[in-house]
């Protein structure tokens, strides 16, 4: 969210008490830090004030438990958990949506590093007692060596674990949030003034065609979230079954099954997809599974998958994506602690090879990240709109949570720091041989 750089000579001597006489105001302090250049208004509980009167856009330390946390969380897990605690107020824009704050604070704030003597003095100023960390906000995961106790990284305990920890929140929740599709998943906008509803729907569309699917198919959806692919594909003549390790989602997914009268072509079971036995599907879609499978398992993944197809059956896989094959897939900070724990982002191309190692034909992929920012600002704009039975349902720190997190990564998407790929891929049969699989894509884009 910030970045840090050296500083120039001159700032020694203009940085609020350069030789570090008296005791600086903290304020005074986050001015030093950012060079003068805040882009909104900074007030603290000391009575210090800084940045333009008249900004927007302002944040209001209110505790000194907020400066421990923002003294002692790195990168972006200080400023989250001053945040969600209620320490660190935001102003001039909604709790469900404070995306504008996060622009600001990404776009036009620049740390930099203070001379040692101006350092000193910082942390003087600070106090011993607010360099030693304390116990974070109950709704924060535990790092991840301490993770270990419940099995090790991505092991089907675990998974099930990181699962239930950002999925089971509530179904009710989830429906203010994600609208009558009850899809938590990157939508494919039509047209830019298209609904989120809309969206969605065009997005198991793209899906569904990209799959070649017809009336008397099998489909198997791993991951399937609250059955949306399922039920989506049953209405149209295909077998589809579903799996999930969310126990809430299996529930409202079964229910809606039963209510739009498609048992006898969809299911969806609660369980680990590595646990599905069958074979011979025309074809498998992941929607949003990737992420949770860790970097080191995609030739399993791979395989396994492969395995539940025919000779000739389609695999989409839709995924986040990083910007390159390069950086280190764990995350970190906020979103590891509190969103995904134990979540793991590669780019496109590590995806595309694993695939590939395993014998999978790659037919076609593409970059969705465009409509997944639209899809968060339409989230963001319905927890905003619902926040009052939000906050209601699971609580304000929950819902702070939800709000930070879809506006970040939303920014996060306009930016190209993540992305959202698609990935069609093809089992040939033993000679090689893809069926009748046309010349060119079959698919309306």
């Amino acid at each position: 969210m910030t970045t840090i750089k050296e500083p120039r000579p001159e700032n020694a001597e203009s940085a609020g008490k350069p030789d570090g006489e008296g005791k600086l105001t903290l304020a005074e302090i986050l001015e030093i830090l950012a060079g003068g250049r805040l882009p909104l208004r900074f007030t603290a509980y000391d009575g210090s004030s800084a940045g333009p009167p008249d900004a927007p856009l302002g944040l209001e330390l209110k505790t000194p438990r907020g400066t421990t946390y923002l003294a002692t969380g790195r990168g972006d897990l200080g400023l989250a958990r001053a945040y969600i605690s209620g320490d660190l107020e935001v102003h001039g824009v909604h709790p469900g949506d404070p995306y504008e704050i996060l622009k600001a604070l990404a776009g036009e704030l620049v740390f930099k590093l203070p001379p040692p003597r101006v350092t000193a003095n910082i942390i003087r100023s600070i106090g011993v007692e607010h360099l030693r960390p304390i116990a974070p906000p109950p709704q924060e995961a535990p790092p991840r060596w301490r993770r270990v106790a419940g099995g090790l990284r991505h092991s089907k305990t675990r998974d099930a674990d990181a699962i239930h920890h950002h999925y089971d929140v509530s179904n009710t929740f989830y429906e203010w949030v994600l609208g009558p599709s009850m899809t938590y998943t990157c939508a494919c906008y039509p047209r830019p003034d298209a609904s989120l509803d809309e969206a969605q729907e065009n997005k198991y569309r793209l899906v569904f065609e990209k799959l070649r699917l017809k009336p008397g198919d099998r489909l198997l959806d791993v991951g399937c979230g609250w059955g949306g692919m399922v039920r989506y594909a049953a209405r149209r003549g295909v077998k589809a079954t579903g799996v999930t390790l969310s126990e809430q989602q299996t529930a409202w997914a079964q229910r809606a099954i039963a209510e739009e009268g498609l048992t006898d072509l969809a299911e969806v079971h609660y369980g680990d997809y590595r646990d599905i036995a069958e074979t011979g599907f025309d074809a498998v879609s992941s929607i949003g599974l990737l992420e949770h499978i860790g970097v080191r398992n995609y030739p399993s993944y791979f395989r396994f998958l492969q395995a539940r197809l025919r000779p000739g059956g389609l695999l989409l896989n839709h995924c986040i994506t990083r910007p390159d094959n390069r950086s280190e897939p764990s995350t970190r900070g906020f979103i590891d602690r509190y969103v995904f724990p134990d979540g793991e982002l590669t780019g496109s191309g590590r995806i595309i090879s694993a695939a590939q190692d395993v014998g999978l034909e790659v037919l076609h992929e593409e970059n969705l990240r465009q409509h997944y920012a639209m899809t968060l600002r339409d989230w963001c704009a319905n927890l905003a709109r619902h926040w009052d039975e939000a906050v209601a349902e699971v609580g304000l720190h929950t819902a702070k949570v939800w709000g930070l997190y879809m506006a970040g990564s939303r920014l996060a998407f306009e930016t190209g720091g993540i992305q959202l790929h698609q990935v069609l891929a093809v089992r040939p049969d033993a000679a090689g041989s893809v069926g009748d699989l046309p010349l060119r894509p079959w698919w309306t884009p």
